[in-house]
């Protein structure tokens, strides 16, 4: 499978966005495929959780070790499942955009195969569809948290 990676400014604080992230057990509020979510355990540092992920006619249910490093990146490492593999990592700089507004630079970047060929068929031709809305979706969701207007708005509500 191919490999994804990504980097954009949002403009929420590094701490929102690594909340908005880290808060496994909510992704299947917003999350498209992400069927549910459960924390096996919770260390300091540390976290294993369960996701299933599908459609009506296929779930899968695959386990990941995710380590934090609050605010700054949240990693995750394959464990089980459908998957030959999966790494997955995002990372939060804190940062002034264009025209002085403060936000963070999110950077997400994933790579992982399927054992199925099957599988790995069906996802290729989904493939960057799939990460876009997943993308989009974390967008929509911090939108819909942290109710941050835009800058347009911002200036006629003065």
């Amino acid at each position: 499978m191919p490999c994804h990676q990504e980097t954009r400014f949002l403009p929420y604080s590094a701490d929102q966005i690594y909340d908005l992230v880290v808060a496994i057990e909510r992704y299947p509020e917003f999350l498209p495929w992400c069927k549910d979510a459960r924390i096996v355990s919770r260390e300091k540092n540390q976290v294993v959780a369960d996701l299933v992920v599908g459609t009506t006619l296929l779930r899968e249910k695959f386990t990941s070790t995710v380590t934090l490093d609050r605010p700054r990146a949240i990693t995750v490492h394959y464990r089980s499942g459908p998957l030959s593999h999966l790494s997955n990592a995002w990372t939060f700089k804190p940062i002034v955009g264009r025209g002085g507004n403060k936000g963070c630079e999110v950077s997400f970047q994933v790579d992982f195969d399927f054992r199925s060929s099957l599988l790995r068929a069906a996802m290729t031709v989904f493939f960057d569809k799939a990460l876009a809305k997943m993308v989009a979706a974390f967008e929509e969701r911090a939108k819909a948290l942290y109710n941050i207007p835009s800058p347009a708005k911002r200036e006629r509500g003065r």
